[in-house]
């Protein structure tokens, strides 16, 4: 704890979010000593517990994710292994070459008791799984990697660049095309496709997403088809030509992507964020991995091909 509030206190460090805090978020610019003493009083209520304090880190390589991203995916994250309701801070690190969150709490929780902490590092890395989509697409049918990429994209989740490679191809091969759902949707589109608003229609009345490439600028090029009521997804090709469907004159622009993940959707009213949600950073796409909860440059300066296997360690 003291490690990261003199990260903030040195500029090398920007509190991101706290939460839980009770009395103290009443202050305008609260002191991180208030916040330790505050820990501290909370981990107290319970002495047969070691190792009270609860630290991770969610990192992502180089500038691949921003801090609002980071500080996104930590809070959905924290949730997910039961310490939403928890007293925690959130500190984005910016003095590696990693943009890398530290996530602070206790263990014990308000009523004295101890937070689950069986099988946690099996379970943190699960729920960051979860956090960024990628148990979601799983659940789909697709024949290549960039429509695994797809359906993360089009429902707005975070996760940009899953490590489980071995996964992925193994869900491409077990493939197979579906040719009675294709020629279903195939007849779908040759009865709807003159209608107005032709694509929203086909969201909204039959859980289809049609998403059109295009290179900026230009007439698409080639669309996808992601089947949310049978889980797969299809090349357009394989169900209706291109050009006869932009024949009809449909309005691709009216395809509506659903909302942006809204962080105060998993916050308490007990919670007070330090920055803008609009990120003016570049992204790239790279991973988030959870780090071991060692020294900074010791986890960040890993080498790659450590890194393609997500570890995580808490204390």
């Amino acid at each position: 704890m003291k490690y990261n509030t003199n990260k903030v206190d040195r500029n090398t460090g920007e509190l991101m979010l706290i939460a839980n805090f009770g009395a103290i978020q009443a202050l305008n610019n609260p002191r991180p000593q208030d916040l330790v003493n505050y820990l501290l009083m909370i981990s107290a209520q319970n002495k047969g517990i070691t190792n009270t304090q609860f630290h991770a880190v969610v990192s992502a390589t180089g500038r691949s994710y921003s801090k609002q991203e980071l500080t996104k995916a930590a809070v959905m994250w924290m949730k997910e292994m039961k310490y939403g309701e928890q007293p925690y801070l959130i500190v984005f690190h910016k003095d590696t070459d990693n943009n890398h969150v530290h996530i602070v709490s206790s263990r014990v929780g308000k009523d004295g008791k101890q937070i689950d902490r069986d099988y946690e590092q099996v379970r943190a890395v699960r729920n960051m799984n979860k956090v960024l989509g990628y148990d979601f697409a799983m659940q789909y049918r697709f024949s290549t990697k960039a429509q695994f990429y797809l359906i993360l994209e089009n429902l707005r989740f975070l996760g940009r660049d899953y490590l489980n490679e071995e996964k992925i191809q193994k869900r491409i091969q077990s493939y197979k095309p579906d040719k009675a759902r294709i020629a279903e949707l195939k007849g779908l589109f040759m009865i709807h496709r003159a209608d107005t608003d032709f694509v929203r229609q086909m969201k909204t009345q039959y859980g289809l997403d049609l998403i059109f490439h295009s290179s900026e600028g230009k007439a698409p090029y080639g669309y996808s088809v992601i089947d949310h009521s049978t889980k797969q997804v299809f090349k357009g090709s394989e169900i209706l030509n291109l050009k006869m469907l932009l024949d009809a004159d449909i309005n691709i622009g009216l395809l509506q992507h659903p909302p942006i993940i809204d962080l105060y959707d998993y916050l308490s009213e007990n919670a007070i964020t330090y920055y803008s949600e609009q990120s003016t950073e570049p992204i790239y796409i790279q991973p988030v991995m959870i780090a071991d909860d060692v020294d900074d440059q010791q986890v960040l300066g890993m080498k790659r091909r450590r890194q393609r296997k997500a570890r995580t360690n808490t204390r």
